[in-house]
């Protein structure tokens, strides 16, 4: 007789907390940039927080390799908190 799989929750262990990623993007000839300012999210208590924007430039395959790994980077630095 089969047996069927269970799902086994840890009851100690808490739910994650939720987050939103907030990004934004736009493909712009590089010479055409002038500048680059941080944006500003405001939070639901009244304050506001920077979001840094950055800059990859070349051809359309390496900027997505670049973000790729980026990404990469960005979620390897809250594993590790």
């Amino acid at each position: 007789m089969r047996r069927k799989l269970r799902l086994v929750k840890d009851r100690d262990s808490q739910p994650a907390p939720r987050a939103a990623l907030v990004y934004g993007m736009r493909l712009i000839d590089a010479q055409q940039i002038a500048s680059i300012e941080d944006a500003q999210v405001k939070l639901a208590d009244g304050t506001t927080s920077r979001v840094t924007m950055h800059i990859i430039e070349g051809s359309h395959l390496q900027i997505r390799r670049q973000l790729i790994q980026s990404i990469d980077a960005f979620f390897e630095l809250f594993e590790e908190e």
